[in-house]
């Protein structure tokens, strides 16, 4: 897929299934969701709003992609690591690379599972 071919699949998952605001009622829409609100803390604000929210939200990502079997080997080793340097919360990851590279992540397993996934909210989100 080209860049293009990606920009097209984030900018469908966003307006299908990412609401103006609160959680997704889809696994699709908040596994992007996760992803630009961690991003968003580390590159904004530097962490300083930094609560349990946001590990919620690291832990959303790692745990649905590397529970699938959609996600190589090698995506769920490299993810492991971004997303555990994203919780290093004190240390404020402020570059796209991570982001990036756990967004594309996101869109491969979208690919794979185009169907609306039904997702129950955190009652312990407030993110």
């Amino acid at each position: 897929m080209t860049e293009d071919d990606y920009r097209e699949v984030g900018r469908f998952i966003w307006k299908n299934y990412v609401p103006k605001s609160g959680q997704s009622d889809t696994v699709q829409g908040e596994l992007l969701r996760s992803n630009e609100k961690l991003r968003d803390e580390c590159q904004r604000n530097g962490n300083i709003n930094w609560d349990s929210g946001h590990e919620i939200l690291a832990n959303y990502i790692l745990t649905t992609l590397t529970e699938s079997s959609d996600v190589s080997e090698d995506a769920k080793d490299e993810l492991k690591c971004d997303i555990e340097r994203v919780l290093e919360f004190e240390y404020p990851y402020t570059e796209d690379d991570l982001f990036d590279r756990t967004e594309r992540k996101i869109f491969d397993w979208y690919l794979a599972n185009k169907e609306p996934i039904p997702r129950t909210h955190n009652p312990d989100l407030r993110r």
